[in-house]
């Protein structure tokens, strides 16, 4: 354990209620068991949606875990590359396979990616997330413990989804709307935080926001700087040997939400390249994942069946 260094604080945050409701018709229905189902998150089509490919039809693919195995936990997996590709095996069928292993429901979230822009992903990751608590009690979730997960480029969508949330409409036609779209925790890996040199990454800014964005676009996506104290806590990994995404990137968020006083565990490893998702071939680096589910049971998030 002594190549990496860890910080972790903890603070309190005011809990915000968050209600199930009822999926929307047209959905597709899914067992709640073992096994893996693709559900579309509009099934009449996404909004802003510029084609009717399968690139244009944002979808969760949703693996359950036997009811008598399940926490209660959910997390909404977003895996990474750029904002214009997703790396939707070691970022995304891996960690739900990690996730379900401890018990974890996981939603691997296709979200829209260049030529798309913003709002597009973030409508996406919003959509996601009420779904999932629109459909909590047939898919074994408790809607009070529902997290979204993230790496690189999924990791800026993830936390943009933690910094930029409303909690429904309640006059929403669909009743999916009116659920709100507030995780309840965070799980940052090596992620894209900011869009201002010099720790930018810019090629995911550019495919997010445009060539020549305006600066209060680029001011309201540098999500270290969107931190309240109504941000979910928050669990970060990254390596100092980062060439991709500096490790600055989860300083500066860690950093904002410790200012905040948001609950929040920083872990920063000395030796890993960009994008290792759970490392399973470094003995060192291969530890982050057991000191997450630590973190995610000594917050509550876990029942006492993991």
């Amino acid at each position: 354990m002594g190549r990496h260094v860890t910080w972790a604080m903890v603070a309190t945050v005011a809990a915000l209620g968050l209600a199930g409701g009822h999926h929307a018709a047209g959905e597709e229905s899914v067992t709640p068991d073992v096994g893996k189902k693709t559900v579309l998150l509009w099934p009449d089509g996404a909004p802003g949606a510029l084609g009717d490919s399968e690139a244009d039809k944002p979808a969760l693919t949703v693996c359950l875990v036997p009811r008598e195995k399940a926490t209660g936990a959910g997390v909404v997996v977003c895996p990474g590359g750029g904002y214009a590709h997703l790396a939707d095996d070691h970022e995304g069928r891996q960690v739900a396979a990690w996730l379900n292993a401890h018990g974890i429901a996981a939603f691997i979230l296709k979200y829209r990616i260049a030529p798309y822009r913003h709002p597009a992903p973030m409508l996406d990751a919003q959509r996601a997330l009420r779904l999932v608590r629109s459909r909590a009690q047939e898919w074994g979730v408790d809607p009070n413990r529902l997290g979204i997960m993230g790496f690189s480029a999924g990791g800026h969508l993830t936390s943009t989804a933690g910094t930029h949330f409303d909690l429904g409409n309640p006059d929403a036609a669909d009743p999916v709307d009116r659920l709100s779209c507030r995780p309840d925790f965070m799980v940052l890996g090596y992620p894209v935080i900011t869009f201002k040199p010099p720790y930018a990454h810019m090629g995911s800014c550019h495919n997010l926001l445009g060539k020549d964005p305006p600066a209060a676009l680029v001011d309201a996506f540098s999500n270290n700087e969107q931190v309240t104290a109504d941000t979910p806590p928050t669990f970060l990994v990254h390596t100092s040997g980062d060439a991709g995404v500096p490790a600055e990137n989860s300083i500066l968020f860690y950093l904002a939400l410790r200012k905040a006083k948001v609950p929040a565990e920083l872990h920063i490893y000395e030796q890993g390249p960009h994008g290792f998702g759970l490392a399973p071939d470094d003995p060192v680096l291969s530890t982050w994942p057991g000191h997450c589910i630590d973190w995610m049971r000594a917050r509550g998030y876990l029942s006492s069946k993991d």
